[in-house]
């Protein structure tokens, strides 16, 4: 009973600050439901983005990585934080000197409104079809088992699913539809703060499992006794080889810290460009430590349960079950709460938001007022949020998600991010060059991905299998050695599609050159410690690399 009367305390807590923050706002103009009024902080930018970005399918999955593979899989946040400078640095302030609402909008102006629409579809899609479905999943079977849903309520273990499934829709649909902008970023915020309290948690009592008491103990342990699991380069047949970190994933962390509309958004909502600079910056720092929350509870699991647990996906849950007090566990399930509602209004803000401007304004009805065109993108954010509800329980394996989503994305992320630098990077390209790379791009990878990918694989698998290999590691080693890891293969998409992109501009170029006007929505005069911030925090994620090399 302490733990839902705790759960329920903090996460009324988090909306009654929201209300409070967003009173004043005026929401029925397009800058104050969708972006906040432009007068988003540091702060609150930075909080914002990184509660967008931690959910259950992250926390579960990738420390269920990190008890298979080790340290290796950190990149997927250390190198995060580089993305961001260069976010930070380099399109952040074009975005707010161009005066964005939604990233296909630079699209319209810098080739045509056609190009805008297929990116905004392409987003659109990818959110409907994989991530809401997917986080509402994911995230209603860690609180319906953190709770024990079937047992309170007396119902199956699939009808707990859906009915915290509708609970978190339901909840976060209010945020995200009715809201706007400044109630997911302020409640994200809080969240925040919850989160890295409770995330902390669990890695200092899993090491005081281990080291009798003593947290610094317990990591002389864990590093004497798997220190080979420490290495921060990962092998060929890991999730993260070490070359890839030169290749995709580069690539994709840019995608999604500069380009994706459910994160960047947050910082189209600055009230300035030195706040905006400064909450990137400030969310790169601290994305630095996020191997602590995201990764070491993993590994700890790893040692705690000498790696005998019949799935990595079990690990996270496994440890929190195992080491943290009971009286906490109302607390911490709703921090979780907090990180999955986050994402979920997140995304589906974002959604609405591309709807609103990039679809129902541009094509239904131009002539739409900016409250019209506000109440319409409500009223499909309300049809999406059901949808998803509704796709929600069909989703199955919830544990394998994480390595899934970042697959499946690549139909669409890499594209979008070609056509997003090649236009900042040249003036004279057209716009047939952009929908070529779309429609190129997402083609050749779902062909190498989804088709002569597998086939490849399971023969190879099969051949080994036939040859009486057993092993895991050299299964996994097997599977590497068959094709191409999929982050090698974006970036070589990435680099066809940018050569045929400037061919095609070097011999069909626009008339007139590309000019980037200044809209003056907010004032962009950069933060004036941003290059030296920047230089310091990719010289930290170098050290890092370089302290944990083997």
């Amino acid at each position: 009973m302490i733990g839902i009367l705790s759960f329920v305390g903090f996460t009324l807590l988090v909306a009654v600050i929201s209300y409070l923050a967003t009173r004043k706002t005026n929401e029925s103009t397009s800058d104050g439901y969708f972006l906040g009024g432009r007068s988003l902080t540091a702060g609150v930018i930075a909080g914002s983005l990184l509660l967008t970005n931690l959910s259950t399918e992250q926390i579960v999955g990738l420390n269920g990585s990190a008890y298979r593979d080790g340290l290796s899989v950190m990149a997927w946040e250390t190198l995060a934080a580089i993305t961001m400078v260069l976010t930070a640095v380099f399109l952040l302030p074009r975005y707010l000197k161009g005066g964005l609402t939604t990233v296909p909008q630079f699209l319209a102006k810098r080739f045509d409104v056609t190009t805008k629409t297929i990116t905004s579809a392409l987003f659109l899609t990818g959110y409907v079809v994989v991530l809401l479905p997917v986080i509402l999943y994911s995230g209603s079977v860690a609180i319906s088992g953190m709770f024990d849903i079937p047992t309170l309520l007396g119902v199956s273990e699939s009808s707990a699913i859906v009915i915290c499934i509708w609970g978190i829709g339901i909840v976060g649909s209010i945020y995200a539809v009715f809201g706007g902008l400044k109630a997911v970023a302020v409640s994200d915020s809080v969240n925040a703060v919850g989160l890295l309290i409770g995330g902390l948690l669990i890695p200092v009592f899993g090491l005081m499992a281990i080291g009798d008491g003593s947290v610094f103990s317990g990591l002389d342990t864990l590093m004497a006794a798997n220190p080979e699991r420490f290495d921060s380069t990962g092998e060929s047949w890991q999730e993260v080889p070490f070359m890839t970190i030169f290749t995709g994933m580069m690539l994709v962390q840019l995608f999604y810290w500069g380009t994706n509309q459910q994160i960047i958004q947050r910082a189209l909502g600055a009230k300035n460009l030195a706040e905006g600079q400064k909450g990137l910056l400030l969310a790169a720092f601290v994305k630095i430590l996020g191997p602590i929350i995201l990764v070491l509870p993993g590994m700890i699991a790893y040692h705690y349960f000498e790696g005998g647990l019949a799935s990595s996906n079990m690990a996270y849950p496994e440890l929190v079950r195992a080491v943290l007090p009971t009286t906490l566990v109302g607390f911490f399930a709703a921090v979780l709460f907090g990180a999955i509602l986050s994402s979920f209004n997140s995304v589906l803000n974002s959604s609405v938001t591309l709807f609103g401007i990039d679809i129902y304004k541009q094509h239904i009805n131009k002539e739409a007022s900016e409250a019209t065109t506000v109440k319409y993108g409500k009223v499909f954010g309300v049809i999406l949020a059901l949808a998803a509800m509704l796709v929600a329980p069909i989703i199955e394996k919830a544990g394998s998600i994480f390595a899934y989503l970042q697959e499946v994305n690549g139909i669409y992320n890499i594209p979008i991010l070609t056509i997003i630098v090649v236009g900042y990077l040249t003036k004279r390209v057209p716009a047939i060059a952009a929908k070529i790379a779309i429609f190129l791009g997402s083609g050749l990878y779902i062909v190498s991905q989804f088709f002569i990918g597998p086939n490849r694989v399971e023969a190879a698998l099969e051949a080994a299998r036939n040859a009486g290999i057993t092993d895991e590691v050299m299964l996994r080693q097997v599977e590497a050695d068959a094709y191409p890891h999929y982050l090698h293969i974006m970036a070589i998409l990435f680099l066809l599609n940018v050569g045929i992109m400037l061919l095609i501009g070097k011999f069909r170029p626009k008339a007139d050159p590309y000019v980037l006007e200044y809209t003056q929505q907010v004032d962009i005069t950069p933060y004036k410690h941003v290059k030296r911030v920047g230089i310091a925090i990719v010289l930290i994620v170098v050290l890092i690399y370089i302290l944990f090399a083997k």
